[in-house]
């Protein structure tokens, strides 16, 4: 059996406090790095889902402090910049905090990378809609090289194509070995309702729509279905997201880009009666308007690219994964709670949740 190409390595994630920052933390380190190093603010995310192991090194912050960015050790072999401001609702309601945390991180922590020459490879986290067709009708799978549009649905969207642009800029100027990972929507355990500091709008609680549902159904609520619910997505479970992530360091090609993807679209109503089985939520879905802003309709990413040349492919199945992340779930709802109520006064209705255990009954 081959050694990782990880072991006795030192590494570095950028947002690995975060949701798929953690989840890829925790399988890093069972590849017996020599030290991991972990970056993060803590603006949504919590020190709960940092590894507690001897290779793993925290260091509270945003990487657009130049002290942490001084800081960092001049051996670094592999780096994941997965560190955004979460997500779109929130960069519409404050464009500028999406630049602090989603932009000018990219920016200055490339320009610190471009003069560290042991590093092997730099992976970031772009965004599969940024480049995905806006469409209501028929979808078709988003490949590597879908055109970019000058017109977007969110600053989210915008921040994270500019990062690839200044990626491609420095793997071109400086030869930083970049490596474009086009992510689809990520869904497992560690994505904590309410986790971080409190960013202006109810969605600093109610985050991606598979660990807000699950967290309604678990509590007999009705699910809300945004357009009826007919919107679809690409949904590939964390760790087949982290597993991607490695594979993209591992034996991603210096400037290019991969999808990582199932493959698959589902929609959101499909998402919505799957999870209301599985908990046994007998309370029918609320169907509501399509979002305002939402212009993004059905979509989902070609993952051809990535099994040919990472050999990577999604293995979680979306029922298998929502039975785990559904599980986690219930396991970990005081910690949820915990995060949630952080944010009580700002969001006086999410109170009942925070007494309730789960179930419908409890919950009204």
């Amino acid at each position: 059996m081959s050694q990782s190409p990880f072991a006795g390595r030192n590494l570095l994630i950028v947002g690995g406090a975060g949701f798929v920052g953690s989840n890829l933390a925790h399988m890093l380190v069972k590849q017996q790095p020599k030290k991991l190093i972990i970056v993060d603010n803590l603006l949504s995310s919590d020190i709960v889902n940092i590894p507690d192991e001897p290779a793993v090194e925290f260091r509270f912050g945003s990487i657009t402090d130049d002290r942490i960015l001084r800081e960092l050790p001049d051996d670094l072999d592999y780096v994941w910049h997965l560190s955004c401001y979460h997500g779109n609702q929130s960069s519409i309601y404050d464009p500028l905090a999406d630049h602090d945390n989603n932009t000018l991180t990219t920016l200055k922590l490339f320009d610190r990378l471009k003069d560290i020459k042991s590093l092997k490879k730099v992976v970031y986290a772009a965004a599969g809609c940024a480049v995905a067709e806006k469409t209501y009708d028929e979808a078709a799978a988003t490949k590597e090289d879908a055109p970019v549009s000058l017109h977007h649905d969110s600053p989210y969207s915008i921040s994270k194509i500019i990062g690839e642009l200044y990626g491609n800029y420095y793997f071109g100027r400086y030869q930083l070995p970049f490596v474009k990972a086009r992510f689809q929507n990520v869904y497992g355990p560690r994505e904590i309702l309410g986790a971080g500091r409190w960013r202006g709008t109810v969605h600093t609680v109610w985050r991606n729509v598979t660990p807000t549902f699950i967290f309604r159904s678990l509590m007999g609520e009705a699910l809300p279905l945004d357009n009826g619910g007919n919107t679809s997505r690409d949904f590939i479970f964390v760790e087949d997201m982290a597993r991607g992530l490695m594979a993209c360091a591992a034996a991603g090609e210096p400037g290019d880009i991969y999808n990582l993807a199932s493959g698959r679209e589902t929609s959101i109503r499909e998402l919505a009666e799957t999870i209301n089985k599985i908990t046994g939520n007998a309370t029918p879905v609320d169907l509501k308007p399509a979002r305002d802003w939402d212009r993004s309709g059905r979509r989902f990413g070609d993952p051809t690219k990535s099994r040919e040349k990472l050999g990577f492919e999604a293995e979680v199945e979306i029922e298998e994964g929502l039975e785990r992340t559904i599980a986690w779930t219930t396991k970990n709802l005081g910690e949820i709670k915990r995060c949630m109520a952080q944010h009580r006064h700002f969001i006086p209705e999410i109170a009942p949740y925070l007494r309730a255990g789960t179930g419908a009954r409890e919950a009204s």
